[in-house]
């Protein structure tokens, strides 16, 4: 019984030991399994870099040119240092070894590793973007004398563009890839446009990086190249940009004293010649990765250099508006370019004196008299026969309200009020009053330079609102293949004589008695319109006095020539620079410009001497002056609310002096 009994037991033992052997064989084989099978790549990776290296060969983006085929925006070989974690024995000695010969904060480079921590150790952690040459010699020297291993300098192509940062905004710049915009396309590390052409045709300009597999030995030393796959660089594009044109613009301005925008187009094409928004920032900066001061010194800069001003700055249109009025009143059938409006100084809506610029008026005017004169009372008068829902309804058929579509990011839509819009913005409806000062550009009318282009460009034109684009062909590697053009955004037949009216009134501001005699060229049939734009009340003025911020008018110019076949067009906008008819002369310079490469001329220089400015200018004066005239029971019933805080400006009272 006992035997049995011992049989059992080592019969259950046995079987025990059977299971464990065979459970432990299982394990085994599953192990083996998920190791070669499942896990086959990564070990198979990790073990070719134990005696092989991948280098990535990083393609140059694609070259700009501008319209005649100057080169614009190119490359330039630079060096990037890297450290190769696989490969040191101690990284804190390197990462302090490292620091001292290229003369950096140890604990900066240690910071750069550790934000690398996670990723593969054959993988390079790039410290220094951009070496110099002294830098590049001291580590090369080490890593002969086998002190720095695990360090390599790389030779990669960098963005290089115009040294005196020309058309900045419009070029825009590069930067590493964020983690929202990794994409199978673009992976960590990638550099792709993160601003202005750069952004929005990076998929043309971003090549296609290559690759080197090279044989290192025990200490990381490279033996011989297994395989190289060239890189490709990125497609070369040609702008509508004329470089020429370009520099014009920006010589006025800096020749000018004063900082804004411009925009120049071509209006029966919409292909923009010249955009400048100043002040701008060195694109170069970023192309080798920006450091944390120059971003810091970007970011708090009063002046805002990284603002896009030509369609990101929103600014009350100012007498340029009085365009939109005399179209909206003659396509309307509301008046004739005959329909005459006596100014003695000023005039009476809804118990309101609003004031005309000329304290002793203009006398009778008709249309043309009252665009070459620019008279408040004729506009006041005819913003008070529309209404503001047609002035709106005929400013969006000019391209002056909401975005233009010109093919760069982050555009802003320029706002002319509505009934609809101010009944939805701030449940409110909107009184007649208010209509007044919006006829001559003031009130919550605020818009971007590239709308106010776009308008001066229908009306050049006779009536297509094109869209403003940059890109003009695009050479996939076999030639330039032209880019296909947007379509117009809209199209009105305008009425011959509305045409007729509005060129000779404009033609006159700068050939006639008007204000914009800076821009005349003789011969040329330049046709033009000032106008100065409140950045604040009168009241607000008064409120933000030792505040530091700069408060003085701002200024537009918007011009085309010639007068009956226009093929140049734009806007000047002088950011604080008090008078509208200071930025005639760019437009001028611009456009005597154009003209001598047309004709095969000599380029105009500037004059060294500016021009003393006139005693009056007729756009600076205040809308409404002194008390109302006749007080209404219900105030509300016709004037309009204090715009506190209104679109794109300091918002510290009523435009309208006086309510």
């Amino acid at each position: 019984m006992a035997l049995t009994e011992d049989r059992r037991r080592i019969a259950v033992r046995l079987m025990v030991l059977q299971v464990s052997v065979i459970v432990a064989f299982a394990a085994l084989a599953i192990s083996f399994w998920f190791l070669q099978i499942v896990q086959h790549a990564r070990y198979q990776e990790m073990a070719e870099n134990n005696h092989q290296r991948t280098l990535a060969l990083r393609a140059p983006r694609g070259v700009l040119f501008d319209r005649h085929g100057k080169v614009l925006v190119e490359n330039r070989h630079s060096f990037n240092v890297s450290i190769v974690r696989e490969h040191t024995t101690d990284l804190d000695r390197t990462i302090r070894l490292l620091a001292h010969v290229a003369g950096l904060e140890v604990e900066d480079v240690r910071q750069i590793v550790e934000r690398h921590r996670g990723e593969p150790t054959y993988r390079p952690i790039v410290i220094i973007k951009d070496a110099s040459l002294a830098q590049v010699a001291a580590i090369t020297a080490r890593r002969l004398d086998f002190e720095l291993p695990d360090v390599v300098v790389e030779q990669v192509p960098t963005r290089q563009y115009p040294t005196d940062a020309l058309a900045a905004h419009l070029f825009g710049y590069i930067g590493e890839a964020n983690e929202q915009q990794l994409s199978d396309g673009i992976t960590r590390g990638a550099l792709i446009g993160q601003s202005g052409v750069e952004r929005v045709y990076n998929n043309l300009l971003m090549g296609r990086d290559g690759a080197r597999v090279v044989v290192v030995n025990s200490v990381g030393r490279e033996i011989r190249t297994l395989e190289e796959i060239p890189p490709k660089e990125g497609r070369r594009v040609q702008l509508t940009i004329d470089y020429d044109l370009q520099k014009a613009a920006e010589d006025g301005f800096r020749h000018a004293g004063f900082n804004g925008a411009a925009l120049i187009m071509d209006p029966r094409t919409g292909e923009v010649l010249s955009y400048v928004s100043l002040p701008a920032y060195d694109p170069n900066d970023f192309a080798a990765g920006i450091d944390a001061a120059t971003w810091a010194s970007l970011n708090t800069d009063r002046l805002k250099p990284l603002q896009n001003r030509v369609i990101q700055g929103r600014y009350s249109a100012g007498s340029t508006f009085k365009l939109v009025v005399a179209t909206a009143a003659l396509e309307e059938g509301i008046v004739t370019p005959d329909f005459r409006v006596n100014c003695g100084g000023g005039a009476t809506f809804f118990g309101r004196y609003y004031q005309c610029w000329l304290k002793g008026g203009h006398g009778s005017v008709d249309m043309r008299h009252a665009i070459e004169k620019s008279c408040n009372v004729y506009f006041y008068t005819l913003g008070n026969m529309l209404g503001v829902d047609r002035i709106h309804k005929w400013a969006e058929k000019l391209g002056l309200a909401g975005k233009t579509g010109i093919d760069l990011p982050n555009e802003q839509e320029s706002l002319v009020p509505s009934t609809e819009w101010k009944m939805r913005r701030y449940g409110q409806k909107w009184y007649a009053g208010e209509t007044i000062s919006v006829a001559i550009g003031q009130g919550q009318v605020s818009v971007t330079p590239a709308s106010l282009a776009v308008m001066m460009a229908t009306i050049a034109n006779g009536g297509t609102r094109v869209t403003p684009h940059i890109i003009r062909a695009v050479d996939e590697g076999g030639g330039w293949k032209m880019a296909a053009p947007p379509a117009a955004a809209d199209r009105v037949a305008f009425k011959p004589e509305t045409l007729a009216a509005l060129h000779d009134g404009l033609w006159m501001v700068v050939n006639g008695a008007g204000t914009g005699g800076r821009a005349r060229i003789p011969g040329r049939d330049v046709a033009g319109k000032t106008g100065t734009a409140q950045v604040i009340s009168i009241q607000g003025r008064q409120l933000a006095r030792g505040s530091g911020l700069d408060l003085r008018d701002h200024g537009w110019f918007v011009f085309f020539a010639p007068r009956d076949n226009p093929e140049i067009a734009g806007v000047i906008f002088g950011e604080h620079n008090e008078h509208g008819y200071l930025g005639a002369p760019i437009a001028k310079h611009v456009m005597e410009t154009y003209y001598a490469k047309k004709e095969g001329r000599p380029l105009p220089v500037l004059e060294s001497k500016a021009v003393p400015a006139p005693e009056a200018d007729p756009d600076t004066a205040p809308v409404v002056i002194g008390a109302p005239v006749a007080r209404r029971t219900n105030r509300n019933a016709q004037n309009p609310t204090p715009n506190v805080g209104g679109e794109g400006r300091l918002g510290f009272g009523t435009w309208e002096l006086g309510f």
